[in-house]
């Protein structure tokens, strides 16, 4: 997928800056297992109504119904028979994998009308965790702080293998992860359960599931109906995970979420639990100003091209579209994240807030002597001022040569050994081969992605990081990055799939996809020499900076940075002032239709008639909110939130499910690094909205009885 050093270089911590709002400012992330009794008596204060244990203790608790979903999102179990909901978005693989231009589920959505109908996935799995606990002093009492930054890696990794082999002794069902929280200055350890046996069950059409498309996307008032159904399965002997089989039956849970159909009024409680992937709230003014300048702008401005030719190959061939939904929606989201997020820290001066802030804590230090010698702010500075140009190029090289075309995935991955064939000890027989995996890419969208990005690149970057191929592109095409590119799909054997290419012939070294693939690792490995230069440094530096904060702060309760791993946030639902007017904090069926009504002017609003025609009737019967006589399809929430929540259950003060949180508002894009608590807000698809829909469109009465809204 992507090339990178290491993920921490993208999601380096950082902290929280707190600001008064109307609504209570609910900021935080908190891990379940020693969540604050200070925040614990903060949510019973906003209505939420069960016992402190009811999180996280026991069978019956609320955490026992959450997963990770596929290792990149999060969903809950909504009935005694293993269904899950999350997101259509999280589901979009999955429902894209198994269509075809005959059978096209994305664009005409799918309903099984027996477990015999369910898809089951391939190399998609939930996650359920069982059990987290701290063990920072385990680690400090076996020496990691005595350790130099460079070992402190290689150190965990091998902890966590001995922690895996223990817990694997108990029960071989279980997976251990030890993982860094508070930018490692403490250290958890997760035990989880996986199944893989996980089928797809329900998904609405495409237009309805991806309503607004990038139009909408990140933006407020929405009507999107995001969700898909999947099921788990499980060895019908043990009961407990099992590999895909026809034999598997439906997963039994000891809990499930109730759903509800009460809805909810301004101001009142709501909880998200899900698996938030990324966020960096303790970083410094230096690394905030690396992020929007280094990170953020070379991925837009790259996949602002790339993005361009995918949808024009879409809009042209279904079978293009279908290949590439997927990819496009995952590009798209962060390229226009990216951009939001950049407007947010210069419209609310963030960096000069977080330089503010470490002046407070320079004090504090001065005062204190807490880290002296240790924390230098000058040297956190001179030291990001060294990587920035490497930082900034190394974005612009992932983004083209990391996420784009199947000619460079190939030739990158020659150059490890890893996937070399043949007998051990005979040179002679060794080979590589690529499988025939036409139905995932396109031949023309692709060449012409390639040389577009080439080109681009070479626009962008200092001339001592240009790969050498641009030699050749000069020499021998005059420049013309399209002919470049045609030549090496039409004359490279890397493209010829399901055939064996011996590398140990002349001709192999001079294949052009080989020579092409060796001058991109080599320039990749300069590029991460100069990151690797300061990289430990400015690690460590960020982990005093962290732990200053927490030390200045220890009266009051903080929570890590999003790492992927199980978080609880609480709010209240609520409007939230939009361009000087208050937003609402809720759609109705009647605005949906309004933008159905301009399809014509944006091809994102087009929707099937029997869409309309549902959306249009006037009473909605059960799923009708009580208060305002109307069918509520998204709502807000001042809940924090970010990419990983995507699928996160909303539940209410009782541990009821009201919906699914799939998005954040534009306004606060800047949230992963900073909180605003007058503009955040989750943005949820209502989960009324969601039974209806399965109900009227999708006719899907099992599953409505089996989920037995309450």
């Amino acid at each position: 997928m992507i090339i990178t050093m290491r993920k921490k270089i993208y999601f380096i911590l950082l902290f929280m800056i707190l600001m008064p709002s109307a609504l209570k400012a609910d900021e935080g992330m908190w891990t379940l297992y020693n969540l604050p009794n200070a925040v614990y008596e903060t949510m019973k204060q906003e209505n939420y109504e069960l016992p402190y244990g009811a999180l996280y203790e026991g069978d019956d608790a609320i955490k026992n119904c959450v997963v990770l979903f596929g290792g990149y999102c999060s969903g809950v179990v909504v009935s005694p028979d293993g269904l899950v909901f999350t997101n259509h978005h999280c589901g979009f693989e999955s429902i894209r994998s198994h269509s075809t231009v005959e059978h096209d589920y994305m664009l005409n959505g799918f309903v099984s009308n027996s477990y015999e109908e369910e898809l089951p996935n391939k190399n998609l799995y939930v996650s359920f965790m069982v059990e987290q606990k701290d063990v920072t002093d385990q680690l400090d009492a076996l020496g990691l702080n005595t350790l130099p930054e460079s070992k402190r890696g290689g150190f965990i990794d091998s902890l966590e293998n001995v922690f895996q082999k223990e817990v694997h002794a108990q029960d071989s069902t279980l997976r251990a992860e030890l993982k860094p929280y508070y930018e490692g200055n403490k250290y958890y350890l997760t035990t989880y359960r996986d199944y893989e046996d996980v089928r797809l069950v329900f998904a609405l059409p495409k237009s309805m599931g991806k309503f607004g498309g990038e139009t909408d996307n990140w933006m407020w008032p929405r009507q999107t109906c995001d969700f898909s159904v999947f099921r788990i399965y499980v060895d019908p002997k043990t009961g407990g995970p099992a590999k895909y089989s026809k034999d598997n039956v439906p997963y039994h849970p000891k809990k499930w979420a109730q759903v509800s159909l009460q809805g909810y009024q301004p101001g009142s409680f709501s909880m998200t639990i899900g698996f938030p992937g990324s966020t960096s709230r303790y970083l410094s003014s230096y690394g905030i100003r690396e992020r929007r300048d280094a990170q953020n702008e070379p991925m837009y401005k790259t996949r602002e091209i790339k993005q361009g030719i995918m949808i024009r190959h879409m809009r042209a061939d279904e079978a293009v579209r279908i290949k590439y939904d997927s990819k496009y929606a995952s590009s798209s989201n962060y390229w226009k994240n990216s951009i939001g997020m950049n407007k947010c820290i210069d419209s609310i001066g963030l960096i000069q807030q977080k330089a503010a802030f470490e002046a407070k804590i320079r004090q504090w230090q001065d005062s204190t002597g807490y880290l002296k010698g240790q924390l230098d702010f000058d040297k956190l500075e001179r030291l990001y001022k060294q990587r920035f140009d490497a930082m900034r190029t190394m974005m612009f090289f992932s983004e083209t040569f990391g996420r784009s075309d199947e000619m460079t995935r190939r030739a990158m991955r020659v150059q490890n050994n890893a996937i070399i064939n043949g007998k051990e000890g005979k040179p002679k027989s060794y080979y590589v081969e690529f499988k025939d995996n036409s139905d995932e890419w396109d031949y023309d969208l692709d060449r012409e992605v390639i040389a577009a990005l080439m080109k681009n690149y070479r626009e962008q970057v200092d001339p001592k990081y240009l790969p050498a191929f641009y030699n050749i592109i000069d020499r021998d095409f005059k420049g013309n990055y399209q002919k470049y590119a045609d030549h090496l799909y039409k004359k490279s054997k890397l493209m010829k799939s399901d055939k064996k290419i011996y590398i140990n012939k002349n001709s192999y070294k001079r294949d052009p996809g080989v020579m092409y693939g060796e001058c991109v690792y080599s320039t990749m490995l300069e590029l991460r020499s100069d990151l690797m230069a300061t990289y430990d440094s400015i690690d460590v530096m960020e982990r005093y900076l962290c732990a200053a904060k927490l030390r200045m702060e220890e009266d009051l309760p903080n929570y890590s940075d999003a790492n992927m791993t199980m978080r609880l946030s609480y709010g209240q639902v609520g409007e939230y002032l939009l361009g000087g007017k208050p937003s609402g904090y809720y759609t109705t069926a009647e605005s949906i239709v309004e933008k159905m009504d301009k399809a014509s002017e944006n091809i994102e609003y087009e929707a099937e008639p029997i869409m309309r025609e549902l959306l249009s009737k006037k009473d909605f019967g059960k799923y009708t909110d009580k208060g305002t006589g109307k069918l509520h399809l998204c709502f807000l929430s001042n809940n924090d939130i970010t990419g990983g929540n995507s699928g996160s259950p909303m539940f209410n003060g009782k541990g009821e499910l009201i919906g699914l949180a799939f998005d954040g508002n534009w306004d606060s894009l800047s949230s992963d690094i900073f909180f605003d608590s007058q503009l955040a807000r989750c943005i949820g698809v209502d989960i009324r909205y969601v039974l209806y829909m399965m109900e009227s469109w999708g006719k899907a009465d099992r599953l409505i009885k089996e989920i037995n809204a309450k």
